[in-house]
């Protein structure tokens, strides 16, 4: 047998360059571990919309960063408006790159069976940092 020491293999620094960009890329859009739901403070994860749509005159009056322990399953901010407030928030969100899942026009039904509303809800596909 061929007992000759082994070569240290040599990577192009521009594999290595690519390798590095991928693994940033693969952390930056992985979704922040949900945080504990705290009564009358926003969610970390869903934060960032929720001050984006109102800095931009967006009327939010509920939001949860979704998932386990919270009140909607996934990122969710619901607001008031006019039937073009929900395209104007498609616009926002758009433009600051976040990751739209869903826009919904709701109309919920109270206890009574009365159906009330109607009000927005924009949903994303995950949570935000």
């Amino acid at each position: 047998m061929n007992s000759l020491p082994q070569r240290p293999k040599l990577i192009p620094k521009w594999v290595k360059a690519h390798n590095a960009r991928h693994r940033v890329n693969m952390r930056a859009k992985t979704p922040p571990p949900p945080s504990p739901p705290v009564p009358g403070r926003l969610d970390r994860g869903i934060a960032t919309a929720v001050e984006r749509l109102q800095a931009n005159g967006i009327e939010t009056f509920e939001s949860c960063e979704g998932g386990p322990g919270h009140a909607f399953a996934e990122p969710t901010v619901r607001f008031h408006g006019t039937p073009e407030a929900g395209w104007r928030a498609v616009a926002v969100c758009t433009a600051y790159g976040l990751p739209i899942d869903s826009l919904r026009r709701v109309w919920d039904v109270l206890d009574t069976n009365e159906p009330t509303g109607p009000h927005w809800e924009i949903a994303f596909r995950q949570r935000m940092r």
